[in-house]
């Protein structure tokens, strides 16, 4: 591996063939803006390329995984089309190639042709529970909470949630999440088979597990991942670029303006269907 010692939003250590891709933030709760969807896709891609690495290991510094996208820190991104309504076609042509690269970044960690495992502690939410959907294996603390909140903020889930979760978890169980964005526990989420085990030292167990994983034949390993990829993947992108449409065209409008006014001003949203 050869990363520049400049990433803010993550860091990368490797040790006996296990790659360990740390997220640092560096905004509270480890939310994901700018840097982070810049530089998850190029060390992704990096260590898709580096024999050297048989598995990757996923896990938040601090207390939590991750409390998502970076509202204030992507708000660059959605302020353009939002100021003008989505009456802008070259706007409207813009904001889905965002989103696209967005898409792209979380696809990396599905397109890594090295197994990943997710260690889930404290808060996964928005955004977080999408890209350790992309992940091959994911396991949490027991005090871990996920939610595929992004219903109570006005916009429809693009980053793969709404595309990976039926197959993880089955289409009942999406639904019912992604149309409440309710909260729910790391119990509920290994019920579910969000995660197939718990462990009070998450990161401990990633370690083995992704011992056992670097300790097999890389090639089959890969195989098996390619293999499982193909049933499941190309489902995947059809509902990623139809998504991408959708919110280009339906995101700008009064109900998303107010979500992100009730964040700010820490109150409840009010949505008239607007």
């Amino acid at each position: 591996m050869n990363f520049e010692s400049n990433l803010r939003s993550l860091h990368v250590t490797l040790d006996r063939r296990v790659a360990e891709v740390r997220l640092l933030g560096p905004s509270k709760g480890n939310a994901m803006g700018p840097d982070f969807w810049t530089e998850l896709p190029r060390v992704f891609a990096e260590l898709d390329a580096d024999d050297d690495v048989r598995a990757v290991l996923l896990y938040g510094s601090g207390e939590n995984f991750s409390y998502g996208l970076d509202l204030p820190g992507m708000e660059p991104v959605f302020r353009p089309l939002l100021q003008s309504r989505g009456t802008d076609a070259r706007l409207r042509s813009e904001f889905r190639l965002r989103i696209k690269a967005l898409q792209d970044a979380v696809n990396s960690v599905a397109r890594c042709s090295k197994p990943v495992v997710a260690a889930v502690q404290g808060w996964c939410i928005g955004g977080g529970v999408d890209v350790i959907t992309a992940a091959d294996v994911r396991i949490a603390a027991p005090g871990a909470r996920f939610s595929i909140r992004e219903v109570r903020v006005g916009i429809v889930a693009d980053l793969g949630s709404l595309q990976r979760l039926p197959g993880i978890i089955g289409a009942g169980a999406t639904r019912q999440l992604a149309l409440t964005g309710e909260d729910f526990d790391a119990a509920r989420a290994r019920e579910l088979g969000l995660v197939t085990e718990l462990a009070d030292d998450v990161v401990g167990r990633g370690r083995e597990l992704c011992a056992q994983i670097a300790a097999n034949p890389p090639l089959v390993v890969q195989g098996v991942k390619q293999v499982l990829n193909q049933g499941s993947e190309p489902a995947a992108q059809a509902g990623l670029d139809y998504v991408q449409v959708w919110n280009t065209a339906f995101l700008p409008s009064r109900d998303f303006a107010e979500a992100s006014t009730a964040f700010a001003e820490r109150r409840p949203a009010v949505f008239t269907g607007d």
